[in-house]
Formats: structure tokens, C-alpha cells, sequence
């Protein structure tokens, strides 16, 4: 066995040797069995996303369940009614989070639509008393004053509350820990600041702010409430490791989007395509659960205030942008224009993914200069808002009502209504205030309105579109929480309602159909999204007679969308460093063996399964791996002596060891009543601090701890001549933080373990910067 081993160990540096003498040579041409020796001498171990002048160092989350002694213990006690007690809570939780996520979000609405609507109401008296001057200098403080109170928030209290924070959640289910993300502080941020951005007018949403609040709610009542306040319910305490709270996060999100558009199969396909990385059955029904309880919440309190006792907030029901009101009749020639409509969306969507990538990158480095300049920022933003959304109404002319149309409908003075009167004369009015001179719901649904083909010019929507393609670019990025939704909606209806002009005779389809349709190929341009999409915008319309032409919009928009950029919330995770793992690995990595990338990274640090205590606080001290490998010793026969893997164990279970004191005298194997006596498996589930916080004595470090017990015995392992794409499909899929990699061959004087591999080991990026002379093959690579 030795001589096959010496053997084998020859043939590796004679081959080794050989292809350091030859020139380089094509990346894609080498196979598994051939190194890459055109490499540098270190895997980075940082992240690329370089934001401004900063690095972002994200540490992951443990998703893998650790099979150690304690918790098959606990797994094998615990009675057919603690079981059901669990899931119990699972649904339970789930509830929670619906009916928390349907209660915030309508006092949101409430807030948002009482003083917006006031404001505009005032404005408009202003504009009938010819007082022009004093409405825009009323309309332009009470913006500014309401932004620089979401401003505020999120500068001093809650920086992480700004921003959709859809990002931050995708990146977190993907394994990704986002510190800060997810906290009461937050949350209560981006709520106050959500009404204040949206009611002072700025073009941005609340559907992302409500994406992100309903994953806040979820992981606070996960881990039984705010950090220094936390629930210390032994059934809650069950909650508190990244697997269970990775499942009610999901909830979370996909409450979030069917709170924002009142689209629960929309919301649970969301989370399903965009956010979640892992999915499974059991989360698809309590996903489903929460969003049933999100819309019973709403339709509640919307049933409630269509008494007035909500102020401005009464009229309209479940279905935000209703549609149904016209019939849906399109013919073999009208697929035409939706084709068109869907190519547009797609070139519009990636044009816009790149201008705002650059504006991004603008926006960091303003940002990066202090909080003053955050402030300053986001108030200019304001300023340049309020008077675009004041002055440009005067560029368009009066428009008169027609004839069949009465006088409630036309002219409209109040802050809703298809025919805004603003400055015009009796029976006449301005078509361009109809669609700026009210809150961002109001505008898609006047837009979105239908039996109302020559409601709009051709020079308003003109102008229209290219004052949100502007506001679009310039708001979303600052220092306040901002929605994507909503900006690309306008947008996208404003192109696809002048392409239903253009079309004239020669369809049958309405204008504000082809207004919706707009909006949904801009949406899938950009967010590249398709089955969700789907789904919303029939539940946002109520139209199922859109749905065949809607497929077709998405398909291609999201198709040409591919062939140019990604989508804007992989720029924006780019940006933000969080090392995202996405699911299709590079060509190239079928060529890199996990054996040569683990062979360039710094020596392996591995532990005794009987360790002294001095060894365990020198390692923690002196290393930042958060997993190390335990291997033990052990005399076989006619061999000698081999070394084996006993499993991986965790930084936080060694420091929860220096915490409790669990030192042996002796050298020895604990019993498994001693472990149980000391630890319990919800105490192994959590995190316990850093090593500064730990005091051991110059006594104890002479003492010896079992690590047997604590160690995860059945870790995910890959043999060394696996190829990287595989590994990243299994580390992804399973949701791993770790991977061990192992020798092919085995003996005496082979190491037990070749490495460990982490998110950041099997990154594109960082793989690059090891193997160089892969560029090419990257920058060339396909993308359609």
C-alpha cells in the first residue's frame, strides 16, 4: 500500500513538473486530472465588492444541521407530543407574522395616503386661488420636511434600514449573515422613514420597505424579541439557530410582497424565484399560510375604513389597479406590438440596470464623505422633485372634457381623479397634473385607466416618462428607505400607454392594457422575474383575460434583459460585497479540481479529539476560521499508526466550552451523561460572543477538553478530485458553510483531510485571483 501511495505521489510531481515547463495554454482545454500552475500563492479570502473605497466582510450562517451527540440525544427523546408542539409553533410563528406584516402595513398605507392627501389637497387650493408661488413653496417644504425626517432615521439610528433591503434578504437565505438587518431598530426606521420618503413625493416605493419590515417581524419573533429583551421561552429558544430562522424569514419576505400588492399567490411565488435559494414543501404552505393571513388582515381594515373613519384613506377595495372593466379581445396581429413591447422592456430594463449601477457607485463615494452628505443629498434630491413635479403641469396644455363626461368626473379638484382641473379654465383639464400632481398609486392608476383613449398627449407622456426614467436614476440610492417596484411601474406604463397610441386602429387591445403590459416587460427588463410577475400583476389588475399576452411580455423582456446585464438586485448585492452564490457555476469551473483550490490556501488547523485547553485558546486567538476539523489518532494493524477524521467543529461550540468551563483533569473520553448534565442542545444552537470574552486561568490551560461530544460527525465531504462546479452546486443547494475535502487515496502518510472549502473558496471572483490566466475564459464567457 505504501509503494501505491509513493507511487502516486510521484506521478502527481512528475506531472506537475511537466506542465510547469510548457507554455500557457487555453483554460478550457485542461481536464479534471490536470493542475492549474499558472496561479497565485493564496485564495483570497475576502470578498470583491468593493463599495466606494470600502471591503465588506460578510461571515455566512450555519444551515447545515449539526449532527453532534447532543442532538441525536434530544432527537431520540423527544415525545410524540413535543414534536407536534414544534410544528405547532412553526405555524403559530407563521400567523404571527401574517397578521403583524397585514397590521403594519395598513397603518403604513394610512399614514401615507392622510398626508400626502392633505398635502395635495392644500396645494391644490393654492392653484385655485391663483396663489401659485405659495403652493409651490407649501408643496416644496412639506417634501423637504418629510425627507429630511426619513433622512434622519436612517442616517443616525438605523444606516441599514435604507435602501428596498430586498438584497440583504436574498443574500441572507443564500447563506449570507447581513448584521444589523433584521432588527427592532431597524424596522421601526424603515417604517417612520417609508412614510415620510413616499408622502414627500419622492419616486420610490413601499414595496421593497415592506419586503424588508415583514422580514424583520419574522426574525423577531423567531428569536423571541430584540436582542437585549429577548423571550426566554424554552419553545421559542428552539427558533433561535440560522436553519428555523432562515424558514420564517422567507415567510417574511413573502408576506411583505403581498402586503405591498395584495397578492398572496404572487407574494409566496416571489419568495420562491427571487429570494428563497432553498425551498421545500413544508415551507411552501407556511408561506402560503402567512400570506392568506396577511389579505384577510387587509380586506378587514379596508371593510373598516369605507365607513370614514380613516380620513383620506377609504375608497378602494382589495385589488389595486383594477382593470377588469374592459374586455380583453386581441387577434394574431396584435402580437406584433406586444413583441415589440416586450423587446423594448428588455433593452429599457438592462439600459437602466447599467445607468444605475454607474449612479450607484456615484452615490458611494458622496456617501462616503460623512453624514452631512448624506443629508445634503437626499434634500437636493427632494428639492429637484418638488419642482419637477410643481412646474412641469404648466408646460402642458388645457385639455377640454368630453362632452358625455359630468361634472364630478371632469374636471377632478381633489387630490384623485382621471382629469386633474389644476390651472385650467371650467370644463377643461391638465392632463400632465392628472399623472404628477398626486401620490404614486394614484398616478399608475390613472395611467393604468382604460375606456380613456385620448385622455393623455403624446407630449405629456413624453414628458412624463422622462421625468421618472431621471427621478428613477437619481432617488433610489439615498439615505432613505426606497422600492424599485413602484419607479419601474410608471416607467415601464408611460412607454407601453404611447406605444397603444401609436398602434391607433390597428389594435384592439386598450390603451391602459398596454400601459400594464409596459410596465410589466420594464419590471422583468430590470428585475428579470417572470413567474412572480406573472402572478402580481394579474392579482394587481384583476384581468385574467391578460394572462397569455403577459407571459409573452415577461418571456422576452427577461430574455433580452439576459443578453445584456444581470438583474439590479445581483448589481446591487455586487456592490453592497455580500458574497452572493449564484445557482449556474462558469464553464471554466469543470476544469479546477476543490483538491488544487484547497492545495493554494494557507496550512489546514486542525484539532485533537481530546485537546488541551491552551491549544483550543491559542487556535481561537490566533484564526478567524469559524469551523475546524477534529481528527483523531488511532494504531491499526500491520499498518501503524493512521490518522482519521472524526468530524468538524464549530468556533462557537469551542467558545461555548471556554464559557461553561467543561476542562477534564485527565486525558481522557467524557460519558454521555456528563456532556448532557452540562449542555443542552438549544444552548450547542446558539451563538455565544467572541474569544475576548472568555477568561481561562494559567491553570487551565493545562487542562484537557473532549471535543467528541460537541463535534458534528457527519459534515458534507467532497473527495479532491471533485470539480469545483460540482461543489458549488452542493454547497449552494444543501445551504453549507463548510465543506471538508478528503484525500482520494488513504494511508499512513497522507493526511486525513486536504482542507476545508467555504463560500468565499468558490467564488468566481476569488478563484480568479488565484488562477490568473482564467480571465479570458471569464470575460468572454456566455451570457445569453
Amino acid at each position: 500500500m505504501e509503494k501505491d501511495l509513493d507511487k502516486y505521489a510521484a506521478n502527481t510531481t512528475t506531472k506537475m513538473e511537466e506542465q510547469t515547463d510548457q507554455k500557457a495554454k487555453d483554460p478550457e482545454s485542461n481536464t479534471l486530472h490536470e493542475p492549474l500552475l499558472k496561479r497565485n500563492k493564496t485564495l483570497s479570502s475576502s470578498p470583491l465588492a468593493l463599495v466606494g473605497t470600502k471591503v465588506s466582510c460578510n461571515e455566512s450562517l450555519d444551515y447545515e444541521i449539526n449532527e453532534n451527540d447532543l442532538f441525536k440525544h434530544d432527537w431520540r427523546t423527544r415525545s410524540q407530543a413535543q414534536v407536534l408542539q414544534y410544528v405547532f409553533v412553526k405555524w403559530l410563528l407563521a400567523f404571527l407574522v401574517g397578521l403583524l406584516t397585514g397590521i403594519i402595513t395598513t397603518l403604513i398605507n394610512l399614514a401615507i395616503e392622510n398626508i400626502a392627501g392633505y398635502k395635495l389637497l392644500a396645494v391644490v387650493k393654492y392653484i385655485e386661488r391663483k396663489r401659485y408661488m405659495m403652493g409651490f413653496l407649501f408643496m416644496t417644504l412639506v417634501n423637504f420636511m418629510l425627507t429630511l425626517f426619513a433622512t434622519l432615521l436612517c442616517v443616525f439610528f438605523a444606516p441599514t434600514a435604507a435602501g428596498p433591503g430586498i438584497p440583504e434578504i436574498k443574500a441572507y437565505l443564500n447563506g449570507v449573515d447581513t448584521p444589523d438587518m433584521y432588527g427592532a431598530t431597524t424596522m421601526f426606521v424603515k417604517i417612520f422613514g417609508s412614510i415620510g420618503a413616499v408622502s414627500a413625493g419622492l419616486d420610490l416605493g413601499k414595496e421593497g420597505p415592506l419586503v424588508h419590515i415583514g422580514a424583520c417581524i419574522a426574525s423577531l419573533l423567531g428569536q423571541g424579541g430584540p436582542d437585549n429583551y429577548k423571550i426566554r421561552w424554552r419553545w421559542i429558544r428552539y427558533f433561535n439557530n440560522d436553519r428555523d430562522r432562515r424558514d420564517i424569514i422567507t415567510c417574511g419576505a413573502s408576506s411583505g410582497v403581498c402586503a405591498a400588492f395584495r397578492s398572496p399567490v404572487g407574494g409566496v411565488l416571489f419568495a420562491l424565484e427571487e429570494v428563497a435559494t432553498w425551498w421545500r414543501s413544508a415551507l411552501l404552505w407556511r408561506t402560503f399560510f402567512s400570506t392568506a393571513v396577511v389579505v384577510v388582515v387587509l380586506r378587514a381594515f379596508m371593510e373598516y375604513c369605507k365607513t370614514g373613519e380613516c380620513g383620506l384613506f377609504g375608497e378602494g377595495g382589495l385589488i389595486m389597479f383594477d382593470v377588469s372593466g374592459v374586455s380583453v379581445k386581441y387577434h394574431v396581429v396584435d402580437l406584433i406590438p406586444v413583441t415589440v413591447i416586450g423587446i423594448i422592456g428588455g433593452v429599457l430594463g438592462s439600459l437602466y440596470n447599467y445607468l444605475l449601477h454607474k449612479v450607484l457607485r456615484l452615490y458611494n463615494v458622496i456617501n462616503a464623505k460623512g453624514k452631512l452628505a448624506k443629508i445634503l443629498l437626499s434634500l437636493t434630491v427632494s428639492l429637484f422633485t418638488s419642482m419637477c413635479l410643481y412646474g412641469l403641469p404648466f408646460l402642458a396644455s388645457c385639455t377640454p372634457c368630453h362632452p358625455s363626461a359630468i361634472d364630478s368626473e371632469c374636471p377632478t379638484t381633489g387630490r384623485m381623479g382621471n382629469f386633474k382641473k389644476f390651472n385650467c379654465p371650467k370644463g377643461h383639464y391638465n392632463d400632465l397634473a392628472t399623472l404628477l400632481l398626486t401620490t404614486s398609486d394614484d398616478a399608475v392608476r390613472n395611467i393604468f385607466s382604460t375606456n380613456t383613449p385620448g385622455e393623455y398627449s403624446v407630449f405629456s407622456l413624453l414628458i412624463f416618462f422622462a421625468l421618472y426614467c431621471i427621478l428613477g436614476l437619481f432617488t433610489f440610492g439615498i439615505a432613505v428607505p426606497s422600492g424599485l417596484f413602484l419607479p419601474i411601474i410608471l416607467m415601464g406604463s408611460a412607454y407601453g400607454r404611447l406605444l397603444g397610441m401609436a398602434m391607433g386602429p390597428y389594435t384592439t387591445i386598450d390603451q391602459g392594457l398596454y400601459a400594464v403590459l409596459g410596465a410589466a416587460s420594464l419590471m422583468a427588463g430590470s428585475m428579470r422575474m417572470t413567474v412572480s410577475l406573472c402572478v402580481i400583476f394579474l392579482e394587481l389588475t384583476n384581468n385574467l383575460l391578460l394572462l397569455p399576452i403577459t407571459m409573452l411580455v415577461l418571456l422576452i423582456s427577461k430574455t433580452v434583459g439576459d443578453c445584456f446585464n444581470p438583474s439590479i438586485y445581483e448589481i446591487i448585492l455586487e456592490l453592497k460585497g455580500l458574497p452572493f452564490l449564484e445557482g449556474n457555476p462558469e464553464p471554466w469551473m469543470r476544469n479546477i479540481t476543490v483538491g488544487e483550490l484547497a492545495d493554494i490556501k494557507p496550512p489546514m488547523v486542525t484539532l485533537s479529539g481530546i485537546e488541551k485547553v491552551g491549544r483550543i485558546v491559542d487556535v481561537l486567538r490566533n484564526t478567524t476560521h469559524n469551523a475546524f476539523a477534529v481528527v483523531d489518532t488511532t494504531m491499526v494493524p500491520s499498518v501503524g499508526q493512521m490518522s482519521e477524521v472524526h468530524g468538524l467543529i464549530l468556533r462557537a461550540h469551542l467558545l461555548l466550552v471556554l464559557k461553561k468551563k467543561w476542562f477534564l483533569k485527565d486525558r481522557r473520553r467524557t460519558d454521555e451523561w456528563e456532556v448532557r448534565e452540562k449542555f443542552t442542545w438549544v444552548e450547542v444552537a446558539e451563538r455565544w460572543g467572541t474569544i475576548e470574552d472568555v477568561a481561562v486561568t494559567k491553570e487551565e490551560m493545562e487542562m484537557y477538553v473532549d471535543l467528541h461530544p460537541l463535534t458534528n460527525t457527519t459534515p458534507y465531504t467532497v473527495v479532491e478530485t471533485m470539480s469545483v462546479a460540482k461543489a458549488l452546486v452542493q454547497f449552494r443547494q444543501v445551504g453549507l458553510r463548510h465543506m471538508l475535502v478528503l484525500p482520494k487515496c488513504h494511508g499512513p502518510t497522507v493526511p486525513p483531510v486536504v482542507g476545508i472549502l467555504t463560500r468565499q473558496d468558490l467564488r468566481a471572483h476569488n478563484i480568479l485571483s488565484a488562477f490568473p490566466h482564467l480571465e479570458k475564459s471569464y470575460e468572454t464567457r456566455k451570457v445569453c
